[in-house]
């Protein structure tokens, strides 16, 4: 009987903790990291010249190419996206 009682409490545990476990990871993929600059231009660059012009991009960026386009020559370059202020997360 004793014997049966330790087997239950360590099934139990492990159970709990394998549970928290998963719900602890499944947190941490509903966190979505803003991508990086170079999945930016794999994902828009679509003509791969390594610069964004407007027609190529979406979302922040277009709403705020002018003051990304820093050096003003109509298209966007990893430096200058690199620098862009980085928009803010819902809440």
């Amino acid at each position: 009987m004793k014997t049966k009682a330790i087997l239950l409490s360590i099934t139990a545990s492990t159970l709990f903790a394998v549970s928290c476990n998963a719900q602890s990871s499944n947190n941490r993929q509903n966190k979505q990291e803003p991508p990086t600059v170079d999945e930016i231009f794999e994902q828009m660059d679509k003509d791969e010249d390594g610069k964004l012009s407007k027609k190529e991009i979406k979302g922040p960026l277009k709403n705020n190419f002018a003051k990304i386009d820093t050096d003003e020559d109509g298209f966007l370059s990893k430096e200058e996206v690199e620098k862009a202020p980085k928009p803010k997360g819902r809440k």
